[in-house]
């Protein structure tokens, strides 16, 4: 590695020396990329850690990462492809048990209860996003561990500017998912100004997936649409027909994952939450975006009373310019590439 090559230089040089702090930004990326580090994502066998794994494996390398879970059967199945643990993120003695065992550098915290699941349990919402949310918190102030905690745009509510909602703006949300993003928002930055921990997230948009379905969010008609279609050729959306939320295919997802928290500390104004996106549609443009491949397709609405009142006190639509600005944010993917994208790969996956 450039960093003990460097070493190795001034132990064969004689008075030579390296001030480290002033050493050319190249070197020290390429430093940090490559080091060994060790990751834990807690939560894996959700929608994103499903496919975080294998993409943090091409980056990392595979024996560095370990996925935790806490239902036998998603270890089971993780163990297939990855290192997993069995780990309750709310239960401190063995989550940090499992740090110290694995030397933890990095954690992604995945560990939530989803906008309508939070809505019929609104107090073990409470208990399990933010008891893993704070036991994440200590555990990386403990151990010096880096930690990235995904918010959302549930943290916005009815009174936040729908249009191009501005990074810094009013969070007044309506449901218990929200008031926990924007709990763990403020907690995330106290502990980085407090403690100096490094603390990372973005509010995510709704995620449009391939791999593992959605778990109960209101923007999930947005994926088991394209498996409905293939499957039955017909789908009954519980969303208004012009309710605009905004969406991010998984790739650009797991991109926005790693390329923040292997961004520059020192051009991050903001930590806990960027605002990023791709798109903005509603489910009557995401229909027709469908139709254009699957002519017979047909839709119908049958609107869920809570998922709706979620949807309309949402955003339309992101600015995500200081993720742009800071830490060089930008998607690849848009609702013409996804919609292809998700009924070749859906097809694939039903055949």
């Amino acid at each position: 590695m450039i960093f003990h090559f460097l070493l190795k230089i001034c132990n064969q040089n004689a008075g030579f020396t390296i001030n480290f702090i002033h050493l050319p930004t190249f070197f020290l990326t390429a430093f940090f990329k490559h080091k060994d580090m060790k990751i834990l994502v807690v939560g894996a066998g959700g929608q994103i850690g499903t496919e975080l794994i294998p993409h943090l494996q091409k980056t990392y390398g595979e024996d560095n990462i370990i996925a935790a879970d806490l239902k036998s059967d998603i270890v089971e199945r993780l163990s297939k492809s990855s290192r997993a643990v069995m780990l309750d993120a709310t239960d401190a003695g063995s989550y940090s048990g499992i740090i110290r065992e694995h030397r933890i550098d990095r954690i992604y915290n995945l560990v939530a209860l989803l906008s309508a699941t939070g809505e019929k349990n609104p107090q073990i919402a409470w208990k399990i996003n933010m008891g893993a949310l704070l036991n994440s918190l200590e555990i990386a102030k403990e151990y010096g561990c880096a930690l990235f905690t995904p918010s959302s745009i549930g943290a916005f509510g009815e009174s936040t500017p729908h249009n191009k909602t501005p990074q810094d703006t009013v969070m007044r949300p309506n449901t218990m998912y929200g008031v926990c993003k924007v709990s763990g928002e403020l907690l995330s930055d106290y502990y980085n100004h407090r403690f100096g921990v490094d603390t990372r997230s973005v509010r995510f948009p709704g995620i449009i997936s391939n791999g593992a379905l959605p778990g109960g969010g209101t923007t999930d008609y947005a994926v088991e649409v394209f498996y409905e279609i293939v499957k039955n050729g017909n789908f009954t959306c519980p969303i208004p027909e012009n309710s605009f939320m905004d969406m991010l295919y998984m790739p650009d997802a797991l991109r926005a994952c790693t390329e923040l928290m292997d961004a520059d500390p020192a051009k991050l104004k903001h930590r806990n939450s960027f605002n990023v996106t791709a798109m903005s549609f509603s489910p009557e443009i995401l229909f027709s975006e469908i139709k254009k491949h699957v002519p017979e397709a047909e839709f119908k609405y049958e609107i869920d009373p809570v998922k709706a009142a979620i949807a309309d006190s949402w955003p339309d639509s992101l600015d995500d310019a200081c993720a742009r600005e800071e830490w060089g944010w930008k998607p690849e993917w848009d609702l013409s590439g996804m919609v292809q994208d998700m009924l070749k790969a859906i097809r694939l996956k039903m055949a």
